[in-house]
């Protein structure tokens, strides 16, 4: 191995190669693109999309705005009730344990003050979320494996 081998990419190409990619995404309007090297993990989304539509293809995504927006205007006709679970750290949402476990909650599960309700994976730790609030699960807002936010609603108990 030679002294080049040795040298890591600047910074400024990542930074060039993540405009880059933010700009397809946009352009494209795409909901998120992963990019995954040995010592790299670049995720960039682009509009949220809500949690009860399923993962789509690029040629479907484009069309699911138009016809999700009546629905959304209808539903924040309704007053909002309950408790809100937003994550405390930025990372990537679990609903379980592992892949073969169970998940912690589903829709409609009644839950304690101090229960795991999912994990949020941060800079390679694993952090147990435990719920703030008593009540039922009425709504999940994130997918296994979606990317949040600080601060972004989880799930909201009444």
């Amino acid at each position: 191995m030679n002294l080049k081998d040795k040298i890591e990419t600047p910074i400024e190409d990542t930074v060039e190669c993540v405009e880059s990619l933010a700009r397809i995404v946009k352009e494209n309007d795409l909901g998120k693109i992963k990019i995954s090297t040995a010592d790299l993990d670049i995720v960039i989304e682009g509009r949220k999309q809500s949690a009860v539509i399923p993962p789509m293809t690029a040629v479907a995504s484009v069309a699911a705005p138009a016809a999700a927006e009546p629905a959304e205007a209808v539903k924040s006709a309704e007053p909002v009730t309950g408790n809100f679970i937003t994550s405390p750290i930025i990372g990537t949402f679990y609903s379980s344990p592992s892949p073969e476990k169970p998940t912690y909650v589903k829709l409609g599960d009644t839950v304690n003050v101090g229960d795991v309700v999912c994990i949020i994976e941060s800079m390679k730790l694993m952090n147990e979320i435990n719920s703030e609030f008593s009540g039922r699960i009425a709504e999940i807002y994130v997918n296994n494996g979606d990317s949040v936010e600080y601060g972004q609603k989880l799930f909201r108990i009444e």
